[in-house]
């Protein structure tokens, strides 16, 4: 059988964001990225312990939703194998239009604000694909100020080498529970390993707990 040609073109749908704080003035913007299976208000209620007037915590839901296999949950998925680059590439110009929406909203400058981004699981390679690719960040300096990859490590496809003088400027912290069934320690050390061969500085924060956002832990890194 011939194969069939495939036939892609750029549509608008409707997506949503939920948010915490920033009555103002607000002077940081937090991004987080929930994980596979996920949806956006359930993973932003641990954010609660570090919103405030003056910080707005805004947390993206990934386009893709689906049911569990008892079609009792429905969660969402940043991105599979399939279509890989072209569904990269529409989280991209998503995130970058809920960084400026939700700035916009709150009064903030997309170009000025402080700006943490914290990816949890699978919003972790998500999160480290947007600061790589985005153009609205490319215009920053730094990109974040702090990016924050929680029980998940960088992306393999990401070329250390190549973003290293951007993510080097980043403040890149490594959030891991010492009882997390999906980062355990060789997946930590190799992504340590990874860091260290690209000199890329970074801080390890180690909290004994699961593959989970802990209130506590986000306010300590909100403090710190």
């Amino acid at each position: 059988m011939a194969p069939m040609p495939a036939h892609a073109f750029p549509t608008t749908r409707t997506a949503r964001y939920y948010t915490l704080g920033g009555e103002g003035p607000v002077a940081e913007v937090w991004v987080g990225l929930h994980g596979y299976g996920q949806l956006a208000e359930r993973f932003l209620r641990p954010f609660e312990a570090v919103a405030a007037p003056g910080r707005l915590v805004a947390a993206p839901e990934a386009l893709s939703r689906f049911y569990d296999h008892a079609h009792e949950h429905v969660g969402a998925s940043w991105m599979t194998r399939e279509d890989r680059e072209a569904e990269i590439a529409d989280y991209v110009r998503y995130l970058d239009g809920v960084f400026a929406d939700a700035c916009l909203r709150c009064g903030a400058d997309p170009h000025t604000v402080r700006l943490v981004v914290l990816g949890f699981s699978q919003g972790a390679a998500t999160a480290a694909r947007w600061l790589a690719l985005s153009p609205l960040l490319a215009a920053r300096v730094p990109r974040a100020d702090r990016l924050v990859l929680w029980g998940a490590d960088l992306p393999h496809d990401l070329d250390l080498a190549a973003v290293s003088p951007w993510l080097s400027a980043v403040g890149l912290v490594l959030v891991m529970g010492d009882a997390d069934e999906y980062a355990g320690p060789e997946r930590v050390a190799e992504t340590e390993r990874r860091l260290r061969e690209a000199d890329v500085p970074y801080h390890l924060v180690r909290y004994p707990g699961g593959h989970r956002v802990d209130p506590d832990v986000l306010k300590a890194l909100a403090d710190g």
